[in-house]
This record gives C-alpha cells, structure tokens and sequence, in this order.
C-alpha cells in the first residue's frame, strides 16, 4: 500500500540533514520521486517542486556552513490546499480559485518553515472542504491507499492518503466537523485536532470560522506531538489564537490511572458490528494497561449533528459570499451586468456541496427563520458544552470510534447528502464544544482501518498526547 516504507521519525530525518548523513536535497527528491510514482491515488493537486529544491540547497549550504537549521531540517511535508502557500496555486480544490497565487504564507507554513522544514505539495480536498470524501473536489476524488475502490475521508483525505502512502512523514489538515479525524480512521494513520485556537487559523481559507481547526497528520503520535508543538501558540494575526502549555513533546505515555468515559451514545445503533469489535478489543487492552473506563452518557449528542449542518452551512454562506468573481478568483468576462457576473461566477466556480451548503445557511439566516433553526442550535450547542464540561468533572478523557464504520465505497454516497453527511455523526461533538480529540489506528476491519478516538477538556492537549501514545502502543 504504501509507495515507500515508513519514512523514520521526524527527528530522526533531522538529525541525519542536520549531520551531515543526509541531505535537505536527498530528502525532498525522496518525497517527490514517491509523489510522482503516487499519482493513481490523486492525493496531491500540484508540487512546489522548484520552490522545495531552492529552500532545500538552502539549508544544505546552512549545515554544511556548520549552523543550526531547526528541529525539522530538511524534513518534507504536505498542505492541504486550503492552507496559503508559496510555490503552487492555492485553489480550495475549487475552480473559483484554480488559477489564484497566495500573496502570503499561512501562519502554519511560516511556523514550520522556520523550524527547517520544506513543503514539497499541496493535497487534494473536498472544495473549500465541504465533505467527508474528497469527491467534491473539482479535480477529481482522491483514492485511499488501502483500497483504491474506496474513499480516503474527508474533507482532508488528500492529506490522509499521501502520510499512509509515504509520499511525507507528516502533513497537515483542518478539521472543521471530523475532517482530520475521519480521514485519519479510513486511512490507518494518526489525525489530530487541536483545542479550537491553539493553532492559528491566519492564512487558511475559510470554512467554518467558529469551529474550523488546523491540525497534522503522522504514522507516530511522537511525530504528531512535534508538529503540533511547532504550530501551537498565539498569533497577532489570529485573534481567536489562545495561550499555549509549555511543550507538547511526548515524555511518557503510561496509561496506568487514567480515568476514560467510554461514551454510551457512541454505541447505539449504527454503529458497524466488526468495527465496534475493533473498539471493544482496544479497549479491553487499555483496561489490561491500567486505564480506568467507565461508561459515561452526554445525552445531547444525539442532537450534534443536526445542530452542526445548521451552525457550519451558516457561517459557510456568510464566507464564501467574498467569492463574486469581482476581486480574486474566477470571475465572468461575457456577463452583461454586475448581478450577471456574480451568478456567473458563483454558477461556474462552485460545486454542488457549495451552493447546497450556502442555500442552506442563507436559509437558516433568513428572516423568518432564524429563531427557528440557527438561535435554536446555538442554544443546544451551549448545552451541549455544559454537558461535556459536566462529564469531565468525574473523567480526564472521553472515548469511541471516529466513525462509524470503515471507509465507504467511492460514489456510494455522492447522491445521498444526509448519507454522507451522517458519517461525521461521531467526530462533531468535538468541533461544537472546541475540544482536543485525536484518531489513532486501532486495527482492522476485514482489510480496512478502524480508528479509535479519544478526547480532552479544553486545553489538555499534551495530556490527550500522552493518553494517546500509551494507546498507539496497546496491541490491537
């Protein structure tokens, strides 16, 4: 499955560049060659291939000049393509934006870059990451590693795919509804979703502004940990960005004493019978470790995902109402008059999940209905929160699948929405209630990866990391 053998750690590879045992120049070709021979997968949109081999000579001639590079020298990553970078379009995976060059780098890539790492692609994504599959990209739906029949997840399965094929040893997503976590589970890798503003959002295009996360994905949680330590903190950029904890690197991983609600709601029905014995197996291990688990009820989950598809399309139709065709982006030469060219442009450079989620959250919005949809799902999304917050005064930890079976067939659910829509049922709670939650592989259902998720209180990320090392380590 895997184009090449897992790359090793991140600090590994740096060490080697940083050594003089390897090159910055030997190891973004690396990547490139893996991308190149990747291609059946359509994980990447485009590589930033010659701006990867300029900063790559760069820090060559920095070590061999005998200077530090940074924790991630000459290591290579992938960005989602909704994260503003050098090098390569920045399109959303969007035809509004196919040819539009960012005028500046994402806080996230200037973080990383400054530590010695090297973007070498930009991954394919649901458009302006609308989904949980990849196949509302305009460019084509990406494919996933362990079954090319299947989806990745998503809307980051770009990202997903190209860590589980090797093509990187990490890469990055956002996360808005389960769009990191989701994908990580259909994948076999680690996905990681921050306390909302940990990670500066400045430079990202825009889905959800009130629950949209930037987070990476890697084969180790060691690796994850390093990415995030990377990326965390505040930023004059970003108002919303929050105070940090004092690292985020791994330095144990026990499980013994941990106390983990086991989520009831996640169990019910509709939930896959081999992935839940998945779950159960991972569980009795945790248990086995010395992890505490107890069975804990948050009622008003049942409800989180209807309160999601009513809070997202909203601020989605009030985002993308900057897309007119008139500034940036596609725009309609032929149109007779202002109000032609905006529906032009909107007509042309949108896809189908766009204009059903801008409809909706005009809808929602509206006179007449506001009270009635969107004051109501804010009002049960503070309950929601007061819930979680009230679970976690007798747990540390939260527990349950990231979805609820594995990665669907390509094509199954791209005429059915609330289908599609349904496979996030586990992973929004999360993005609602702006806490941590991470997927880490759990094993396998028949050929297919099965994720486990686990979450924290708000701000308890590198507690999560730990709790989540120990799980990497349980046998599956």
């Amino acid at each position: 499955m895997k184009v090449f053998e897992l790359w090793p750690s991140i600090a590994e590879i740096a060490e080697q560049v940083q050594s003089g045992a390897t090159t910055a120049t030997e190891q973004v070709e690396k990547a490139l060659t893996a991308i190149e021979a990747a291609t059946d997968y359509n994980t990447v949109l485009a590589t930033t291939s010659e701006r990867a081999r300029s900063r790559a000579a760069e820090i060559d001639s920095l070590v061999k000049d005998g200077k530090e590079v940074g924790r991630f020298a000459g290591v290579p990553f992938i960005a989602k393509d909704n994260y503003l970078a050098f090098g390569a379009p920045t399109t959303a995976a969007s035809h509004i934006l196919e040819n539009f060059e960012a005028p500046y780098q994402a806080t996230a890539i200037e973080k990383l870059e400054a530590e010695g790492a090297i973007l070498v692609a930009k991954s394919n994504l649901d458009s302006f990451a609308h989904g949980s599959s990849t196949e509302n990209s305009a460019f084509g739906p990406s494919k996933n590693p362990h079954d090319i029949t299947r989806v990745p997840g998503g809307s980051s399965g770009g990202s997903a795919a190209a860590v589980a094929l090797g093509l990187t040893p990490f890469a990055l997503g956002t996360d808005t509804g389960g769009s990191i976590r989701l994908p990580a589970s259909y994948c076999g890798v680690i996905g990681y979703k921050p306390t909302y503003g940990l990670v500066s959002r400045y430079g990202v295009v825009a889905m959800a502004s009130s629950t949209d996360v930037l987070g990476p994905f890697a084969n180790t949680i060691v690796d994850t940990a390093l990415v995030l330590d990377a990326l965390a903190g505040r930023d004059p950029f970003d108002g919303t960005t929050i105070e940090r904890q004092a690292t985020y690197e791994i330095t144990h991983s026990s499980l013994k004493g941990k106390k983990v609600g086991l989520v009831k709601e996640f169990f019910g029905e509709g939930l896959d019978a081999e992935v839940r014995t998945v779950i159960d197996a991972k569980i009795a291990a945790a248990k086995a470790a010395g992890a505490e688990v107890i069975e804990v009820s948050i009622p008003s989950i049942s409800l989180a995902l209807a309160v999601y598809y009513v809070l997202v399309p909203a601020e989605v139709s009030s985002n993308l109402s900057r897309y007119d065709g008139q500034r940036y982006g596609l725009s309609a030469p032929t149109a007779k008059d202002l109000n032609e060219s905006y529906e032009l442009a909107r007509e042309e450079g949108f896809e189908a999940e766009n204009k059903r989620r801008i409809l909706i959250g005009t809808y929602v919005l509206s006179s007449g209905y506001y009270d009635a949809y969107y004051k109501k799902a804010q009002t049960v999304r503070t309950k929601l929160i007061n819930e979680f917050n009230a679970v976690f005064k007798n747990v540390d930890f939260l527990i349950g699948p990231t979805a609820p079976s594995t990665a669907f067939k390509l094509g199954e659910n791209v005429d059915d929405p609330l289908a599609m829509y349904l496979v996030d049922i586990m992973t929004v709670s999360a993005n609602l209630t702006g806490i941590p939650s991470v997927s880490v592989p759990a094993g396998f259902a028949g050929n297919l990866p099965v994720g486990i998720q686990l979450m924290a209180p708000q701000t308890k990320d590198a507690e999560l990391l730990e709790l989540a090392a120990g799980f990497e380590g349980l046998p599956s």
